[in-house]
């Protein structure tokens, strides 16, 4: 790599930017190293950097590489990193819920836990999500269901650190939110089992000691080992809502500390994008505009606002059918242009798999056929057969 200083406002369509004239953690950019796709990412890039070191000898290459024997699975180049950040993500996700199912056990048999053991476990994730946020919440979407308590702390963690990420929260303070998300659900081990998996509507009754598992759970940890204020906070407060409609206190506005605040934002976008036993999963669209419409009441309005803009309106990951009838999977944001994001379209108007796949700007199309794609709507992961994973694992 031969690297060439050059002013940030002067940036071409194709060059790579491999090096800033400051630590990365102190811009927004999500990935360290990245392609200017677009004239216009020239003049965002100069917002935050005088000048770049891109790498002279690189060129931007749309050839379709074969990531796996079977050609039906191939993707460009420059999307490669993808696939390996997020195996790299899914390490670090399995061993932050193995990590936890142990804190969990030692707390319900009543021991002291190491809560510096989560903070160890979780600590890779949020590099991951230094990396590369998009690999990172794709995988969150993808992954295979498992133990909801463990697995949805560990999403939780990984949403708030994205989340965290975009509104400029310093490192340690990225490192108490993802620990305090991790453990927000420990109280839920002294409920019933039967009483987490009813399907039916819970009575008041039930309603009541559900909406004790915070306080449980800020009881539990509060004898451990290195736990602080802060994250006693994420595990109570959890829970309460902006317009005073939440739980155990009722607490309204700034009295529910920030860190609660992301807490309960991310924890109710993961739990609704999630299957449970009381309620199928939602795209995360519609999850997305749940989120919009309760904004100002339930949640906060800047706290929504850059979740959605860390995420997109349809994230990378996510399944989408165009307006073609094409159906496709979302692997790049457009920062301009959010409702516009690139995707690899896996089957045609017919639903019949493609061969060769076609990535597709939504952006910045020049189809020869004058057909300009949208798209028209969010699916289920699954949906028409197209197991999303594939593409990128």
């Amino acid at each position: 790599m031969r690297l060439v200083k050059v002013p940030a406002i002067s940036l071409q369509p194709g060059m790579f930017v491999a090096e800033l004239d400051r630590p990365w953690l102190e811009t927004p950019f999500a990935l360290q190293g990245f392609v200017v796709r677009d004239p216009a990412e020239a003049i965002y890039v100069s917002r935050f950097v005088d000048h770049v070191f891109v790498d002279a000898e690189y060129k931007a290459q749309r050839n379709f590489l074969c990531l796996d024997a079977a050609p039906t699975h191939a993707v460009p180049q420059e999307r490669l990193e993808l696939r390996a950040d997020m195996r790299q993500a899914r390490a670090c996700f399995d061993n932050a819920a193995q990590t936890l199912d142990r804190v969990f056990d030692s707390l319900r048999a009543g021991r002291s836990a190491e809560i510096s053991k989560v903070q160890e476990s979780i600590s890779p994730l949020i590099e991951s999500v230094f990396k590369n946020r998009e690999a990172v919440g794709a995988l969150l979407r993808l992954k295979e269901s498992g133990d909801y308590r463990f697995e949805h702390g560990v999403s939780m963690a990984a949403w708030a650190a994205i989340l965290g990420r975009q509104i400029g929260l310093h490192r340690d303070e990225l490192e108490t939110l993802a620990v305090g998300c991790a453990m927000c659900d420990v109280g839920m081990t002294q409920l019933p089992a039967e009483l987490l998996g009813q399907a039916n509507r819970l009575s008041e009754a039930q309603q009541r000691i559900i909406r004790a598992h915070p306080t449980m759970g800020a009881e539990m940890v509060t004898d451990s080992r290195n736990v602080n204020f802060e994250i006693l906070g994420i595990i109570e407060n959890h829970h309460e809502r902006m317009d005073g409609s939440g739980y155990p206190r009722g607490l309204q506005g700034a009295a529910i500390p920030l860190l609660a605040r992301i807490a309960g934002l991310v924890d109710t976008y993961d739990a609704m994008i999630t299957p449970r036993p009381w309620a199928p999963a939602r795209t995360s669209h519609e999850a997305a505009q749940e989120l919009l419409d309760t904004k100002g009441s339930k949640f906060q309005d800047a706290l929504v606002e850059q979740f959605i803009q860390a995420i997109g309106l349809f994230p990378t990951g996510t399944l989408v059918e165009l307006n073609t009838g094409e159906v496709g999977i979302v692997t790049r944001q457009n920062e301009t242009r959010r409702l516009k994001p690139e995707v690899v379209v896996v089957l045609d108007g017919n639903k019949h798999k493609r061969d060769p796949l076609e990535i597709v700007d939504l952006g910045n199309q020049n189809d020869p056929r004058g057909i300009e794609r949208w798209i028209t709507r969010e699916l289920l992961p699954g949906s028409h057969g197209v197991n999303s994973e594939e593409y990128y694992i």
